[in-house]
């Protein structure tokens, strides 16, 4: 019988704060029950609701358990040498076709940094960089313009030191009460708890307004306006720091330059926020000793995603809040593993490292470790591979992704993919995208493999397998290093995760000083760059590691969003996560404990907008754009802006992303989630919902 010495110390598979927990078997075949740790690192025992209802989707009956080929529009199941073989024809009969810029390769924030080394590195070893994951779709223009202009693309500071150290939080476009909740509640809801004031700019009123001091409901694509108003009051009332900015940044005149002509008054009302108010809450951040910037999808889903995060830094840099503990700029990652997968290199642009594809010297110093030179140019962002498929893109491999769903205009992206010339999946479930593909291979879940994830503050951290792997099933990372050794004989025969971990070390300086036995319980926040360093708490202390030492303040102006209201379309979309569910839905769906708490998608939609359109609390409604239209109850509420209405991308039978907005930034390739132009009425054809 087990004890509760037995138990497996892991990670949480959900969000990216990284909360430890227990697992041990259950009773039944399959199955894993869940204990606290009260020891965890980041949140010694606390869970959300999401959290303690993690493992409820790994024995359910929709699990893979058996590998499946696809045969005249119909799967059978077959053994894995045949769906092997068969995807490993598929890869070779394209690249011999069409070249082997012809495949797109899907990483996963679902899955270890390991796996997700390996894949990249199978990938380049084809000879395609065309690499991405979901970043493309949450947080890609935050790390463009952290990168441009801090050197680093990644969260600045640690929730402990934002807890004990910041005097002001400036929330923008986060939820974290909702989104991040062991985040909130134990860092910094406690932080405003013991006097931090926060101040919350978001379209929506959420659980973090609660937390708020100052609600500054902004109308969605209108941030950069509202930010430039408290950077010229900060300038203007000289509530800068002049001795910072001498020494540490460069571009504080192209900020003078683009504000002093700059209309407030006019900006204000483009933002839809009363002048004053801004403001108010502009003196209070630049006053506070530390100042604390976070920042979510509400600013980077834009089409001026990375000026939209450039007009942050320019914030934290002139108030001197960036390089100590208690401020920075702090991106607060969607997924348990979306910074790791970039970390090792799951990006068109970067090898592992965040060494540059295109810089010689990098892509030597990689080569020198694997035996090969990865391509030399930037490979197709993830949006690009969908948009190109069955045209420029001819074979797709998708681990642990479901565009179909998360992808925006995802009518367009389904019908791409059913021209592919070959795809395979690897997934725990027959996703949407999973459907359309040749091969689907079945992937252990979260409780039943190990390896690295790294959370969003840095922090890298140890799963552990606490069952056996159910039926058929494989490790991603054995999936990979077969299907490796099979498409080249050398260079993906590993021991184990370990093993591969060991060579990341090696071509991923941010690494360098990682070991398993170092992460152990704690983990560690990187850079480690010996096995002498401790990790690093705060970025950028002394200096920021661009070209000249600096970090960049660079002024921008409002850009509309590609779609704005009119006759035809008069109200504003915008959408969000709700605490209950997780992206697509595939594992939150299939928790009873989660669905019972929200089982259906909604819309929320002001009193006035509903009563001009007849609409009742409950109303099933349509939802129209430009791309097409959903039916979704209708949530009548003031939480949301008048013309503006708000709803989730969590539902397969109300699938929002078959209405959003695929115009992407011009920089990241991400695409307009949060903007788009659309109509409602209320369908005729539905009865209310209960």
């Amino acid at each position: 019988m087990s004890t509760e010495d037995d138990a497996v110390k892991t990670i949480c598979p959900y969000c990216g704060v990284g909360c430890g927990l227990k697992l041990k078997p259950g009773e039944e075949p399959g199955s894993v029950n869940f204990q606290p740790w009260f020891d965890a690192p980041v949140n010694e025992g606390a869970l959300c609701v999401k959290g303690s209802a993690a493992v409820q989707h790994v024995d359910h009956e929709d699990r893979l358990m058996e590998p499946l080929i696809k045969e005249d529009g119909e799967f059978h199941e077959a053994t894995w040498e045949e769906a092997l073989e068969r995807v490993v024809e598929g890869l070779e009969s394209v690249r011999e076709n069409y070249g082997p810029k012809a495949a797109g390769f899907f990483v996963s924030s679902q899955v270890m940094n390991e796996e997700n080394y390996l894949l990249q590195k199978l990938a380049r070893r084809y000879g395609s960089n065309n690499i991405d994951n979901c970043t493309r779709l949450c947080h890609a223009s935050t790390v463009a313009a952290l990168r441009d202009s801090l050197g680093t693309g990644a969260m600045t500071n640690s929730m402990a030191d934002l807890k004990e150290d910041a005097d002001a939080y400036w929330i923008q476009g986060a939820n974290p009460a909702e989104q991040h909740v062991i985040g909130h509640s134990k860092y910094f809801k406690q932080a405003a708890n013991e006097g931090t004031t926060v101040i919350q700019v978001d379209p929506h009123e959420n659980k973090t307004t609660k937390s708020a001091d100052v609600h500054l409901q902004v109308k969605p694509g209108t941030d950069i306006p509202l930010l430039n108003i408290a950077l010229k009051t900060i300038l203007e009332e000289e509530l800068y720091d002049e001795e910072y900015i001498a020494d540490r940044t460069k571009g504080f005149e192209t900020l003078e330059t683009e504000l002093a002509d700059f209309d407030v008054e006019a900006a204000a009302n483009t933002a839809g926020v009363d002048a004053e108010k801004i403001k108010d809450a502009a003196r209070t951040f630049a006053e506070a000793d530390n100042g604390a910037i976070f920042t979510g999808m509400g600013m980077s889903q834009k089409t001026c995603g990375t000026d939209n995060v450039q007009n942050l830094i320019n914030l934290a840099l002139i108030t001197g809040n960036l390089g100590k503990p208690g401020t920075g700029i702090n991106p607060l990652r969607g997924q348990n593993n979306v910074q790791g997968t970039s970390d090792v290199g799951g990006m068109p642009n970067v090898l592992p490292g965040y060494r540059e594809v295109e810089d010689p010297d990098d892509r030597a110093a990689v080569a020198d470790v694997w035996g090969f030179e990865p391509p030399a140019e930037n490979g197709l962002t993830s949006l690009e591979v969908t948009d190109a498929a069955g045209d420029d893109i001819q074979a797709l491999y998708v681990m642990g992704e479901n565009p179909v769903l998360s992808e925006p205009n995802s009518n367009e992206v389904e019908a791409n993919l059913q021209e592919l010339e070959f795809m395979v999946t690897q997934d725990i479930f027959m996703t949407e995208t999973a459907k359309l593909a040749d091969v689907v291979l079945p992937a252990t879940s979260w409780v039943e493999r190990g390896g690295t994830v790294t959370n969003t503050d840095r922090r890298v951290q140890r799963m552990r397998p606490a069952i056996d792997v159910p039926g058929n099933t494989r490790h991603d990372f054995d999936i990979v290093s077969e299907i490796g050794t099979r498409l080249f004989d050398a260079g993906f025969d590993y021991e184990g995760p370990e093993e591969v971990f060991e060579e990341l070390r090696k071509v991923a300086p941010i690494y360098a000083g990682l070991t398993y036995d170092r992460i152990g319980d704690q983990g560690m926040q990187w850079p480690v760059e010996s096995e002498d360093d401790d990790g690093t708490q705060y970025l950028h202390k002394e200096e920021f590691p661009t070209d000249d030492g600096l970090g960049k303040i660079r002024g921008v102006s409002h850009q509309p969003p590609a779609e704005t209201e009119d006759e035809e379309y008069p109200l504003v979309l915008t959408t969000g996560r709700i605490e209950e569910h997780y992206n697509t839905g595939e594992m939150s769906r299939r928790s009873e404990n989660l669905m019972r708490q929200t089982d259906h998608n909604f819309i929320d939609i002001h009193p006035t907008d509903a009563e001009a359109r007849g609409i009742e609390d409950g109303d099933v409604v349509q939802l129209t754009t430009r791309r097409g239209e959903i039916d979704v109850a209708a949530n009548v509420t003031e939480a949301t802006k008048e013309g503006v209405v708000w709803t989730t991308p969590h539902f397969e039978d109300s699938q929002t992303n078959r209405v959003t907005n695929d115009a992407v930034d011009p920089v990241a390739n991400i695409p307009e989630f949060k903007v788009a132009a659309a109509t409602i009425s209320v369908d005729v054809t539905e009865s209310s919902a209960d």
